[in-house]
This record gives structure tokens, sequence and C-alpha cells, in this order.
């Protein structure tokens, strides 16, 4: 009983984290859904969904009640256990780096000595399950889709952490604390502003979002390397693609942005997540809009891109902030 006693207060955190995770995971989900339709209709001066509920907002609920209801169909010649363990790879992982992602001073799950590279090493979870997916379907466009999204996430996977890496040369610690803490003076964008671009446009393809969505590219592939699923299989993917911009986005918060620190509101205690969420947010909204804006890339335009631009760049960068760190 002393053991139970002793171990109590690391599981109610642990069970704490958990539901707050799931809560933001769906209530992401619910927002970005919502709000991804009704920019791009504005975007494309179009209203959007309109008919569920006021101006639509119940819009989300029932698509996703009505894709809970679909039955899921596996294909006559997919690996079926391969072609359903895909889903659950793809949204399982996203939980995890919620908790080492510090929302205020004091919201925070864990803080590890190794957050950063907690958090990079489950984002790959998702390259796999993009893999899986694609060739358990035994589709051609599902199996192109897969192969699209291999080579461009590992490649734009070098500039990214490339950028990260050039912020834990200035602050010597991987504990995303302790990044937000050294930008008490000022932000590390203002500082690293190539760093900052370079993260930018990686994320985007991290995250196979347009213009550099060609592991799906609708107009060619009939969706990539989800071609072949449906119901709640096709909601996990959907799920774990936006619970993934979320944490690439709170990222780059707390590595250039400041994180939670901003002007504090009065009679409000926590203030900190208000200014974090609204961070994150306000780079979610620049996600979506570049979506609905920018027309998709050749697949290689978006690789010279990366291996002739980005990678180069974020070298040069790295460089000169190591030899800036040493000399100052």
């Amino acid at each position: 009983m002393e053991i139970f006693y002793s171990i109590l207060p690391d599981l109610i955190r642990m069970v704490v984290c958990a539901i707050c995770g799931a809560v933001i995971v769906f209530g992401n989900a619910l927002v970005m859904g919502y709000a991804e339709r009704k920019l791009a209709g504005h975007i494309m001066f179009r209203p959007g969904p309109m008919e569920v509920g006021p101006h639509g907002i119940y819009q989300l609920v029932v698509d996703g009640l009505k894709l809970m209801g679909k039955q899921l169909v596996i294909p006559k010649n997919a690996d079926k256990p391969l072609f359903m363990l895909a889903p659950l790879l793809a949204f399982a992982p996203v939980f995890v780096p919620l908790l080492v992602i510090p929302f205020s001073d004091k919201i925070q799950g864990f803080d590890h000595d190794i957050g950063l590279l907690v958090i990079l090493a489950l984002a790959s979870i998702n390259l796999l399950a993009v893999l899986i997916g694609g060739w358990s379907s035994n589709n051609k466009y599902s199996l192109f889709g897969a192969f699209r999204a291999v080579s461009q996430n590992v490649a734009y996977e070098i500039p990214m952490l490339l950028s990260l890496l050039s912020i834990i040369f200035m602050t010597n610690t991987f504990s995303l604390k302790g990044v937000v803490a050294a930008q008490s003076p000022v932000w590390f964008i203002v500082i690293q502003p190539l760093a900052f671009l370079i993260y930018l446009v990686a994320i985007v393809a991290e995250t196979n979002r347009a213009p550099f969505d060609l592991p799906e590219a609708e107009s060619e592939l009939t969706a990539g390397f989800h071609t072949e699923y449906s119901g709640m299989s096709f909601s996990l993917f959907v799920l774990g693609e936006y619970a993934n911009m979320f944490i690439v986005s709170s990222v780059a918060t707390v590595f250039f942005l400041g994180g939670s620190s901003g002007i504090p509101l009065p009679y409000f205690e926590y203030s900190g997540i208000i200014w974090f969420l609204l961070k994150v947010y306000l780079l979610m909204f620049f996600l979506i809009w570049i979506r609905w804006t920018y027309p998709r890339t050749r697949f290689d335009q978006l690789m010279n891109f990366c291996w002739k631009y980005l990678i180069p760049f974020s070298l040069v960068n790295l460089l000169i902030t190591v030899v800036m760190v040493k000399l100052l």
C-alpha cells in the first residue's frame, strides 16, 4: 500500500494529462475542420458550410457521426493487418508530444531534458503510417503517394532539424521550457529570422499541406496514400494531420515566438496559455491561408527546392550560429 500511495500522484497526473491530450486533439480537429472550410470559402468568395446550425457550426459534428457510422471497407487484395494498423499509427503517437509542450510556465505535463527529441522521434512514426497505408492498400495510386511521402518527408526533415539545431546551440538545452526561458529578453524570431522561415516552409511539407501535398494530390493520385480508406479509418488520418499541424505550430511557438510570453492579462492568472494558443492558431491560419492561395508544385520542383536551397541555407545559418556562439 505504501508503494501505491507513493506513485498515486504520478498516476493521477498521467490520467489528467491523457484526458487533456484527448480534449486538445479532438477539440483542435473540430476547430480546425470548421475554420478550414470557412476560411477556404471566404478566400474563394464563397460562404462555406451554412446549412447545419448557425453558419454551419455543427457541420463537423454531423460529418464525424457520418464517418463513424460508415462501413469499414477493406480491399480484397490488401494486406488486412497492415491496412488496419496504418490509421492507428497515424493517430496514436500524437498524444505523447502534447505532454512535453509548455503551454505556459504553469501548464505542462512533463518537463524533460530531451523534450524536443521526444517530439521529433514520435513525429517520424506518422511517415511510417503513410508508407504502411499506401503499400498495404495494393493500389498503384496509394503506392505512388506513399513513395512521394517518404522522399518528401525525409528530405524536408533535414532543414527543419537544422533550423531547430541553431536554437539548440544558442540555448544549450533540449528542454522546451528551457528554450522558452532563454527568450525572456528577445524572441528568437528576431535573432534567427532565416531559421524561422526555413522551419515554416519545412513544416508545410512535413504535414503534407498544399502547395506541398504531393502524397495526396487529388488531381493526380485520387487522394494518394489513403485512396482506399473510408469511414473511421479515413477520420484517423485526418485527426492525425490536424494534430500534427498543432504540434509543429507549437514547436515553432516555443522555439521562435517566445512560447507563452506576452502581456499579462488582468484578473487572469493563466494568461500565458491564451498567448500560446493565439500564436499557435495564427501559424495554423497561415497554413490554411497558403493552402487555398497557391497551386500545387511539381514533385521535381518540390525536391529541388529542398536540396538546392533549403538545406544549403540552413547549413550556412547553422555555421554562422555556431561561430557567433563560440565568439560571444
